[in-house]
């Protein structure tokens, strides 16, 4: 059977591709490897940078995705139970500053305006990252420029900012070592980089403008867990007589002279396609999915320089009871948004050094989740009858690469390092585990088939940015073959659970027009 358009990979930038394609009225056929759908945006903690644009136009909500705020956004403790805790509400936050004593009135005062510097760079940096790049290789880079910010009309300010190093920017807006570091930490998450590298600043603003958090963050959680996003997907596609089917891995993307014309699936099966897109990583794509000639060696060399070695592990528990952290004072309110161990810059900069020479962070940086919190049904009780709550732990810097051993030998160290680390904020914690699953950067690349494990498929530094995301003369989701599209997080705006890229990948289709 011949479609209109195959989309390989169901991660979430696949199915936000493919239900757009379906409203255009492509007959769409998703091809997922996995047993099931949703890719690398199970990692995800939360799901509150999802394109309000996407969930709306695909009708998401009508789909039955659900999505809760927390009042808590960032709670941040000390191994010697002090913490601070950044709420939704501005005012309640700044209050709650100035009577702490990590703190204090100074930058307590700074904290609101600070605030609406962030959300104001993020506001100016959104209208790039909801379009298209500029194609700077068909016109000078000065007039693509000016194009740019003229329709972004671009903060001056962000020419300073998004170079800048995170610790820098951190530095620039507060005294306080822990509320540096609680900004800081949100500018590496993800990433394989620290505080000090340059361009981390540019990861902050990007989270926020396609997010409403500001420097709070947000904490939104879909009920139903992250499955439920790709569950309403899945309906907007197959509401418009799309077709998903798992267990299919693709092996190649087939050609006709320079024009992409359909797929072969590892069992041998040839399926044609006037359209195809990937959702993959863009190394896979490129090296893995094309024949060498397609590409020849220039661009071949090109796309293995493509960096996209992660250092994030995640870590999920089955709980027997709620942790107690000395620092939230028994108030569990502060447990329901994000629990970040990063307690002052140094930390984040320790965290960070041991991965760029193959080494485990001892004292890693840590993101923790509690969604039951939020959503009691996560738990189930049939299932794991002592399990009062799930938590979900993103953990670096842990190298895809080793120094020393290999990550198959050394998982349980990663695990026993985790949970060590959530010990020394949250005494007791190590008596309520009744289950723990480790993946490594390792175990993301074999899951979700991304070539060096990396959640954002490549790394988010400004060089593999815009334009230069995934490559110079590849960033607007074209593809060396005619009718071959990257949908995925290694094509521009980058990672996280947006679905811009998937949106906009089907833009670049629908401009392309009908193949015959």
């Amino acid at each position: 059977m011949t479609y209109d358009a195959t989309v390989i990979g169901g991660g979430h930038n696949g199915l936000v591709c493919a239900a757009y394609l379906g409203r255009a009225g492509l007959h769409v056929l998703v091809l997922e490897a996995r047993e099931s759908i949703g890719g690398m945006a199970e990692m995800a903690g939360t799901v509150g940078r999802l394109s309000p644009a996407v969930a709306r136009e695909l009708g998401l909500r009508r789909h039955g995705l659900r999505l809760v705020q927390s009042d808590a956004r960032t709670f941040a403790p000390q191994s010697d139970g002090r913490g601070l805790t950044l709420w939704g509400d501005v005012a309640a936050t700044v209050k709650e500053l100035a009577d702490n004593p990590l703190v204090g009135a100074r930058d307590a005062e700074r904290y609101a305006d600070a605030d609406a510097r962030l959300r104001s760079l993020g506001r100016s940096l959104a209208p790039m990252l909801r379009r298209a790049p500029a194609d700077l290789a068909a016109s000078s880079l000065g007039a693509s420029i000016r194009s740019v910010a003229g329709a972004a009309r671009l903060d001056p300010q962000l020419l300073r900012h998004m170079p800048m190093a995170v610790a820098d920017l951190a530095a620039d807006w507060f005294e306080s070592d822990a509320l540096r570091a609680a900004i800081a930490a949100r500018g590496v998450l993800y990433t394989a980089l620290g505080p000090r590298a340059p361009g981390t600043s540019g990861v902050l603003i990007t989270e926020a403008a396609t997010s409403a958090g500001g420097l709070a963050a947000q904490a939104v959680f879909a009920r139903g867990g992250q499955r439920a996003v790709s569950e309403a997907l899945a309906g907007a596609i197959k509401e418009k007589g799309g077709e998903i089917r798992t267990a299919a891995r693709v092996t190649r993307v087939r050609h006709a002279g320079e024009r992409a014309v359909g797929v072969t699936l590892a069992n041998g099966e040839e399926i044609d396609a006037s359209v195809v897109v990937s959702g993959l990583d863009p190394k896979t794509t490129l090296l893995d999915l094309l024949e060498p000639e397609v590409l020849g060696p220039r661009l071949s060399w090109r796309a293995s320089n493509i960096r996209q070695d992660g250092a994030t592990a995640r870590v999920s528990y089955g709980l027997r009871a709620l942790p107690v952290f000395p620092a939230a004072f028994d108030d569990a309110r502060r447990l329901r948004g994000r629990v970040l161990i990063a307690p002052s810059m140094r930390y984040l900069d320790l965290a960070a050094r041991p991965a760029r020479h193959g080494e485990i962070a001892e004292q890693p940086l840590l993101e923790i989740t509690i969604p039951s919190l939020i959503d009691p049904t996560l738990v189930d009780a049939g299932r794991a009858p002592k399990v009062r709550h799930v938590m979900n732990v993103v953990a670096q810097a842990f190298p895809r690469e080793l120094a020393r051993g290999t990550w198959d030998e050394r998982r349980a160290e990663l695990g026993h390092i985790v949970t060590g680390t959530i010990e020394e904020y949250a005494p007791g914690f190590c008596e309520l585990i009744d289950r723990c699953e480790v993946m490594t950067p390792l175990d993301i690349e074999r899951e979700y088939g991304a070539r060096g494990g990396h959640p954002m498929h490549a790394e988010v530094a400004l060089d593999q940015w815009f334009e230069w995301r995934p490559l110079h003369g590849l960033g607007r989701y074209r593809m060396p073959l005619d009718g071959l599209y990257l949908c995925g997080s290694g094509a521009h705006p980058g990672g996280g659970v947006t679905g811009l890229p998937g949106r906009l990948a089907a833009q670049a289709v629908a401009v392309d027009g009908p193949r015959t």
